[in-house]
């Protein structure tokens, strides 16, 4: 079955390549609203799904593109193993590939690694219908140029993934989340303190004047960790810590039933804390900042201070998306980008525009 839905996928990319014509690539489509829109008819890759092979041992799984990630996490749980990106579900309807196309993690990210550090190989179709593979389903694979990671955060730009292999790890046998009341500043200073001990940190996040700091390992290290550290033990941590991940926290919520535009900054974790006006959420150790816009001017204002302190600002979640939503690219970055473009999408089909005008 999984095979007659590739096939078909591959006849239709021909067909399109030879019209032409647009195709948008789309799987749960719940991170339609991630990227510049692009025009296409929708390519709906759900209909390649299912778990291929999942080795506990091993620490490895490998499942189709349309698997939806719930069904993948579910299987690793049953084996107490995870994602460790901890890649965001949103409304739940999210699949495999779209969680490795859109490149996103949570949490854990600084802890454990991004999306692109446990995709060890996948299989894809690229612009002229040709079905491919790179990497494979072992951790030690070489395979010349890392397609397999680069396809990770495309945006589906570059071809049309139909199998993915991750290494997953356990899961702690331990977790525990502690709060402290502190400032911006405060909490900055501590997280990144405490990153260069020997803590067992997963995941810091700060908002309204309170610091939620998450360890997860072994019992023992666990328990020493949080006596040191202090605070108060957090009561029904694991809802908010999936409420940060999958944007249902209300910090979220409030600002998409107000149409207000959401930036995410990435920049240094040692970044001074700024009032740029505006609400804001601190993740992964300071080095994440999510910012709501309230006035006009805020694009510039955002990818100046991110680029004055060694990262970039996109327009993550926005109604207009005018002022772009990704950091602009540099000219020989922006030609590097194109000439792979040309190279896996000749005719340009694939997303066209997504995440640059130019691509």
């Amino acid at each position: 079955m999984a095979d007659a839905a590739v096939a078909e996928l591959q006849q239709r990319i021909r067909d399109a390549a030879a019209a032409q014509r647009a195709l948008r690539v789309r799987g749960g489509g719940t991170k339609d609203f991630y990227g510049r829109r692009s025009a296409g008819d929708v390519v709906d890759t759900r209909a390649v799904r299912g778990i291929v092979s999942y080795a506990p041992t091993e620490l490895v799984l490998t499942a189709r593109a349309g698997t939806p990630l719930a069904e993948v996490e579910a299987a690793l749980d049953e084996a107490r193993q995870m994602l460790p990106f901890e890649p965001p579900r949103f409304d739940g309807a999210a699949t495999l590939g779209g969680a490795i196309a859109a490149g996103l993690s949570g949490p854990r990210r600084p802890y454990a690694g991004a999306a692109r550090d446990f995709v060890l190989g996948v299989r894809m179709i690229d612009g002229t219908g040709e079905a491919l593979a790179f990497g494979g389903r072992v951790m030690k694979n070489v395979a010349g140029f890392d397609v397999a990671r680069l396809m990770t955060g495309s945006l589906g730009t570059l071809g049309v993934l139909t199998e993915v292999s991750l290494k997953c790890l356990p899961r702690p046998a331990v977790e525990t989340t502690i709060v402290r009341e502190c400032s911006a500043d405060e909490a900055i200073r501590r997280v990144n303190e405490w990153g260069g001990q020997p803590l067992p940190l997963s995941a810091t996040c700060w908002l309204d004047g309170r610091l939620w700091v998450r360890l997860s390992g072994a019992a023992p290290a666990v328990a020493s960790a949080r006596d040191a550290l202090g605070g108060e033990e957090a009561v029904d941590a694991e809802r908010f810590w999936s409420s940060v991940r999958d944007h249902t926290h209300p910090f979220f919520t409030t600002l998409h039933q107000q149409s207000m535009p959401l930036w995410r900054l990435s920049v240094r974790s040692t970044t001074p804390f700024r009032d740029l006006g505006r609400d804001q959420l601190i993740e992964w150790g300071g080095a994440l900042r999510w910012l709501a816009e309230q006035e006009e001017g805020d694009a510039e204002q955002a990818r100046a201070w991110a680029a004055a302190h060694g990262g970039h600002a996109t327009l993550f979640r926005a109604s207009d998306k005018s002022a772009g939503v990704f950091q602009p690219l540099p000219p020989a970055l922006l030609a590097l980008h194109q000439r792979l473009k040309a190279a896996l999408d000749p005719a340009g089909i694939f997303n066209p525009g997504r995440m640059y005008a130019e691509l």
